[in-house]
């Protein structure tokens, strides 16, 4: 007779920061599979003032964090941009969500937009609309669901970390 344990579930956040659209995907990993939970995009586009978009930014993340309870978190890096200012705007949005996470206490991990490609689709310079209908195909989504190009990059995040990082039973939490 065999007795089957428990498959422990991990819940992971990937963050696709940006000053006027800031990404948001959740899902669970269990075992081999993978599952959306949730994502959307924050919007802070229609906000007149940088502090006033890092914090719409902040406030939002904070309230997704709370209610979804993510263990682990992933994030892109920043890539190096032809235009310093937007680097820059970039890297308070990234900071501000950091700081979120990490006042959640959720570990961050830190992935190259190349390696998220290369993890979803495997080409680091696959196009935007490759990685959307990968991350549909990795998370068994329904082809009518219409995501944001924010959402799936940032469930592209998360499906990198998923299949990147590896998770030790012990860091494992039951859900």
């Amino acid at each position: 007779m065999v007795i089957s344990k428990k498959m422990k579930t991990t819940r992971i956040v990937g963050i696709d920061p940006g000053s006027r659209y800031t990404g948001i995907g959740i899902i669970d990993r269990s075992g081999n599979q993978l599952k959306r939970v949730f994502s959307t995009r924050i919007v802070a586009v229609k906000a007149k003032t940088l502090p006033d978009k890092l914090e719409i930014i902040y406030t939002g993340l904070r309230q997704i964090l709370q209610t979804y309870q993510p263990d682990s978190a992933s994030i892109e890096k920043i890539f190096h941009s032809v235009n310093p200012h937007s680097s820059l705007i970039l890297g308070h949005a990234r900071g501000v969500a950091m700081l979120a996470l990490t006042q959640q206490e959720i570990q961050i991990h830190e992935y190259a937009p190349t390696a998220v490609k290369s993890a979803v689709v495997g080409a680091g310079r696959a196009s935007k609309d490759q990685v959307a209908a990968m991350v549909q195909v990795l998370l068994n989504m329904d082809r009518s669901y219409q995501m944001t190009e924010d959402e799936s990059d940032a469930l592209a995040i998360a499906i990198c970390h998923a299949n990147t990082f590896q998770f030790s039973a012990v860091n494992q939490p039951s859900r």
